[in-house]
């Protein structure tokens, strides 16, 4: 396998928002509903707090399958997104999401035993971000740290719901693929990463400082930002399935994307 060129980071970027351009409206709303079943979903007690987690490589699949559409200029319905709960290999897909979370607790137990839970308490919104309270803490080294430790598991997660629904690859095997996938086009990779924090952190910074500036409404920030960052992570979904036609050959029709939503 010939590894891709550094740039190809950059394209799969301009490649995701091409995609999104052409059904913007239907793409949203795909991603408009996923909102709302994971917001009702963590309503529920104890199950809400985990539920999410474990569905990730199941609603991601069908974020894949959808962009497969566009590409082929078919339309796009927000009951595509149920369609991966009729796949075969859902089995396999919530294993690879219950695996995805034992990597973050394994991750986010790190970083408790550097800063002493301080980034866990942030992170879960049992403590606000006191500076004070950070400053004293090693929550920096904890969070990186916690990075470094799941850095091998995104690797081996990325690319593992598409292999095991499309290619029909067991859960080993998926993870091992993914793995190998991403090291080898490991520059293209960091160019992506690095390309979605200019678009998807820098600029949506700037811009609510502006707006900050400029109008000093925190109503109209959040009216401006949210959709922004809706629409920024519709797009992050589109560029993934860009990537993943990059590196692996797609079926001719994805196995998700050929179940009937209809029925």
């Amino acid at each position: 396998m010939t590894s891709l060129p550094a740039m190809t980071g950059w394209l799969w970027l301009k490649e995701g928002f091409a995609l999104f351009r052409k059904q913007p409206v239907e793409l949203s709303t795909l991603f408009i509903s996923y909102m709302f079943i994971m917001i009702a979903i963590g309503i529920v007690p104890v199950i809400g707090q985990v539920a999410p987690m474990i569905l990730v490589p199941v609603f991601s699949l069908a974020f894949l399958s959808a962009s497969a559409q566009v590409r082929n200029d078919e339309r796009v319905y927000p009951k595509l997104l149920f369609s991966a709960f009729r796949s075969p290999a859902i089995k396999s897909l919530l294993l690879l999401g219950t695996l995805q979370l034992a990597a973050g607790l394994l991750a986010l137990g790190v970083s408790v035993l550097i800063d002493g839970g301080v980034f866990w308490k942030v992170l879960s919104g049992e403590t606000g971000m006191d500076p004070a309270v950070i400053g004293e803490s090693n929550m920096g080294l904890a969070i990186l740290a916690a990075a470094l430790v799941y850095l091998p598991a995104a690797m081996a997660f990325w690319y593992a719901a598409p292999l095991v629904a499309w290619q029909k690859m067991t859960v080993t095997k998926a993870v091992f693929y993914s793995l190998f996938a991403v090291r080898q086009h490991f520059k293209a990779f960091v160019v992506y990463g690095l390309s979605w924090v200019a678009v998807g952190v820098v600029l949506p910074t700037v811009a609510s400082l502006l707006l900050a500036l400029l109008f000093n409404s925190a109503s109209l920030i959040v009216m401006v930002m949210m959709p922004l960052s809706m629409l920024l992570t519709v797009v992050l979904y589109s560029s993934f399935y860009i990537t993943y036609t990059d590196v692996f050959p797609v079926p001719e029709q994805p196995v998700v994307a050929a179940i009937d939503v209809d029925a």
